[in-house]
């Protein structure tokens, strides 16, 4: 299958709250993310929400990886988007995963601008337990 890009989207649970709540260490994280996976990083905004929780994105040439926190819940939703074939988005996604110290993740994995030929959702969605 020929795709131009591969999307993980990941359902991040059992994590450190205070890590979760904490701006500082998440956008380190998320960019530490970007260079595990080999990507070049163009830049980063993020934003830490009262009482709690954040929210952040890195762009990278090959797309962006994003963040939303939920401490009080322990979880975190994580999308790693990547273009091309060069970098490796499970990279970034399993290092966020131990860096917020996560107790399990579930990741879907979608093929993106998929041309050459006709393909069921179930071709391009691939699940990931941890």
């Amino acid at each position: 299958m020929n795709e131009l890009g591969r999307h993980i989207l990941a359902e991040i649970y059992g994590c450190n709250e205070e890590v979760l709540d904490n701006e500082e260490k998440i956008e380190k994280a998320m960019v530490n993310s970007a260079i595990k996976a080999g990507a070049q990083i163009r830049e980063v905004a993020f934003h830490k929400f009262c009482p709690q929780g954040v929210s952040g994105v890195v762009i990278i040439s090959e797309s962006h990886i994003t963040i939303h926190t939920w401490p009080e819940f322990g979880y975190a939703a994580v999308d790693v988007f990547t273009c091309g074939h060069k970098i490796n988005p499970w990279n970034a996604c399993n290092y966020l995963t131990e860096f917020l110290q996560a107790k399990n993740m579930i990741a879907t994995e979608v093929k993106r601008g998929i041309f050459n030929e006709p393909v069921s959702v179930k071709e391009l969605a691939r699940e990931y337990v941890r």
